[in-house]
């Protein structure tokens, strides 16, 4: 018996529903970075965010494509260690989610 909560759609999933606010955290972010890195780190950001909803295995990258240029930014000085934390500790959390909902798919198949 299962008292869990249930699943209807992909959009049930608690992984996919922190990765979209963290998707939402990174474009809020990312609109006050400067106009010129709109095709930059800013488009690359937003991109990597996103990807991660399509292919589960891609999203383990994907994220820590995006974790890194995040770090990028705050090295370059255009985005600060206080304001990219949130989606850095975010971003964790999906990873944790993530990898156990591959390991379950895993588990599970066939």
């Amino acid at each position: 018996m299962n008292d869990g909560p249930t699943i209807r759609s992909y959009t049930d999933l608690l992984v996919w529903q922190q990765a979209m606010d963290l998707a939402a955290s990174i474009h809020s972010l990312t609109r006050s970075w400067p106009r010129d890195e709109i095709y930059g780190l800013t488009s690359q950001v937003r991109r990597a965010a996103a990807a991660f909803q399509n292919f589960l295995k891609t999203a383990q990258g994907s994220l820590k494509e995006a974790e890194t240029h995040l770090l990028i930014a705050e090295r370059v000085r255009i985005a600060s260690a206080g304001s990219i934390q949130p989606a850095l500790t975010l971003s964790e959390s999906v990873g944790e989610l993530l990898q156990r909902l591959v390991g379950s798919l895993s588990r599970s198949a066939p």
